[in-house]
């Protein structure tokens, strides 16, 4: 199997291109744009995240011989624009927020910049990385946030495809999940890994103290027993009688968790296990996290909802041309003006007003003539600009893939979110936490 990426693209982009090199404009120099027009109802903020699998993907974007024998026999495009295809490579540049910020209605998140040849094909890329791994990191940033400092692991794998499982398990971690059950994600991207037994291996044997027995000798008294399969208080006298006083966690899967976790926490330290932890899991959201803060829980597994960015499972970003060089050699600004999907023109950087206690109070869009907008910089130290170098002429800068981008976007996504003003977090539907500001320069 190839891993080139070239092919998960939509027809349209090619035939664009075709059409581009045909009448000699495929040369032109272009600037496109991410950005949403609205975040999803009940969302006061997004988190920007799989920027570095755009750029991981972008260097696997190459049309080799299977990619264009294919697009050969199936009559996709013309000769010259396979040919142009052979050589592709992409060397423009592109720039954007860092993975991990916040971002808010027309925040410029990425821009791409190249000839219209280069950038054009990069389109359904960058939007199905972006949307997707936003809308799963915008969750995940909810429920860590709901959880109050309390881990939560992700365990979604098995309800999403399974690269899309790979993906959410890197979004989530980006907005502070502490471990995942995904092996190919820990291993691709650094993340610890969780996971112990499921009620399978409780149904496996005749009984659960021996099930119990069996896990405490492979894996040590540290380890998490699964307790609701039956009985939950009689499971708890089993783990504690398999494992000591010193087990790890107990899990609780199912019933009211609230009020199991109550029971649960009492009986441990009836039985002198005042350090074995309890796990919950069983379809929890951001809203079933928040109900159980009072409850003595000290981690949560989600899955489902994660995975399909609880009840929001995209973005709607989207991907413009908003400056184009003209016959006469300028750049030009350019806009869509159809009905309810107006763009702004031109080329655009952002920056974020600061208080004086450091907190956000607006997030900041510049646009301007193109020369004015590239050299803009926050005249003082109430703006914290936004846009960062990702991509310089065709080369990926250092720091913002693989396990370090993880890392590096985990940090940002934090520090971001704890600029925000006081009440930004709350689950109920409001406005966007910031205003957005257009400044003209």
């Amino acid at each position: 199997m190839t891993s080139s990426t070239a092919l998960l693209t939509d027809r349209y982009e090619l035939t664009m291109l075709q059409a581009a090199l045909a009448d000699g404009t495929a040369d032109r120099h272009c600037v496109f744009e991410v950005f949403t027009r609205r975040l999803p109802h009940g969302r006061r903020y997004g988190v920007l995240a799989g920027t570095g699998r755009v750029l991981e993907a972008l260097a696997d974007f190459r049309f080799g011989e299977a990619e264009l024998d294919w697009l050969g026999r199936e009559g996709v495009v013309d000769d010259r624009t396979l040919a142009y295809l052979a050589d592709y490579r992409f060397t423009g540049s592109v720039h954007g927020y860092a993975e991990g910020e916040m971002f808010f209605p027309h925040s410029p998140v990425l821009t791409v910049e190249g000839t219209f040849a280069e950038a054009v094909l990069l389109e359904t890329l960058v939007l199905s990385v972006l949307n997707y791994d936003s809308a799963i990191a915008s969750a995940a940033s909810r429920m860590t946030s709901a959880a109050i400092g309390r881990p939560c692991l992700e365990m979604g794998a098995r309800r999403a495809h399974e690269q899309a499982a790979v993906a959410a398990a890197r979004a989530a971690a980006v907005a502070g999940f502490a471990g995942t059950s995904n092996l190919e994600a820990g291993r691709r991207y650094g993340l610890a890994t969780i996971g112990t037994a499921a009620h399978a291996f409780t149904l496996l044997h005749d009984d659960e103290e021996t099930a119990f027995a069996a896990q405490v000798a492979s894996a040590g008294p540290g380890t998490t027993l699964l307790v609701d399969t039956y009985d939950v208080r009689r499971g708890v006298e089993r783990a504690v009688a398999a494992a000591g006083t010193g087990l790890g966690a107990v899990r609780l899967d199912s019933g009211d968790l609230g009020v199991l976790a109550q029971e649960v926490r009492a009986q441990l330290d009836g039985l002198g296990a005042q350090g074995t932890k309890i796990v919950v899991t069983s379809d929890l959201d951001e809203y079933a996290i928040a109900a159980l803060a009072v409850a003595p829980v000290d981690s949560y597994g989600v899955g489902t909802s994660l995975v399909t960015g609880s009840g929001a499972p995209t973005c709607g970003m989207v991907y413009k041309l908003v400056a184009r060089e003209g016959s006469d050699g300028t750049l030009a600004p350019v806009a869509k003006a159809s009905t309810h999907k107006q763009s702004t023109g031109g080329r655009k950087t952002a920056a974020r007003r600061l208080d004086a206690d450091g907190r956000a109070v607006a997030e900041v869009v510049v646009s301007g003539t193109d020369e004015a907008v590239r050299a803009w910089a926050p005249a003082d130290a109430g703006l914290r600009a936004l846009t960062v170098p990702l991509v310089v002429d065709g080369t990926v800068q250092p720091g913002w893939t693989g396990a370090e981008g993880v890392a590096r976007a985990t940090a940002r996504h934090a520090a971001s979110r704890d600029e925000l003003p006081r009440g930004a977090r709350r689950l109920s539907a409001d406005e966007a936490a910031l205003p957005t500001e257009h400044v003209t320069v």
